[in-house]
């Protein structure tokens, strides 16, 4: 079986939910998102659920789900509850597993468990999620390091929607030589169908 993805980002609201439906849907993948703070009707597995189509995927459950929108160490305080990194048990499936994370690889889950510990502690290898905005240069460059210093292992990088040329380059020019990043195209509507129709014409892996 192909090693299970962690899907992780440069920081909040960078595309994630939408890289980890596309790489569930392409690779009819299950899907599990460890931690959901704030939006639990609308949250990211009830999205990616919403958002593909193939009929063997599965949503998994989270581990932890907070009502305040904020770091999950911040909500799991707000909640009274004590994350630990003993909590976290990947979902039984003999079917590859797609994983989104919180944020970026230095969001806390606890006082001293942070994002990247829990990518180690589940041996995954990781899509790394990039957009284009002011600081995204030094963030994206920040993630990698973090990830080679720990060798916690890159499958693949993602450019989602329009990246600035320069920016692109010197980007590009750090990537580990291994790493041919893929770029999505930015979406004017987001559904099953565009959904379908970008995993079918922009393969990530």
């Amino acid at each position: 079986m192909n090693k299970d993805l962690f899907v992780t980002g440069i920081g909040t609201g960078i595309g994630k939910t939408i890289v980890s439906a596309l790489l569930t849907e392409q690779l009819k993948a299950d899907y599990w998102k460890p931690v959901q703070a704030g939006d639990l009707e609308q949250s990211d597995s009830f999205t990616v659920k919403k958002l593909i189509s193939n009929t063997k995927s599965i949503v998994h459950p989270e581990a932890f789900r907070f009502k305040m929108a904020a770091s999950p160490h911040k909500a799991a305080h707000f909640e009274g509850v004590q994350v630990r990194r003993e909590d976290f048990k990947k979902p039984h499936t003999h079917n590859q597993l797609v994983i989104e994370g919180a944020g970026g690889l230095m969001v806390p889950l606890s006082n001293s468990f942070l994002m990247i510990d829990l990518i180690e502690c589940l041996q995954c290898e990781v899509v790394l999620v990039i957009r284009n905005y002011l600081g995204c240069i030094n963030h994206s460059l920040l993630s990698l390091e973090a990830l080679t210093s720990r060798n916690i292992p890159i499958r693949q990088i993602v450019f989602n929607g329009e990246m600035d040329p320069q920016t692109e380059e010197i980007l590009r020019f750090h990537f580990p030589a291994h790493i041919q990043a893929v770029k999505l195209p930015e979406f004017d509507i987001l559904n099953k169908q565009t959904l379908l129709a970008c995993a079918a014409s922009v393969p990530i892996l």
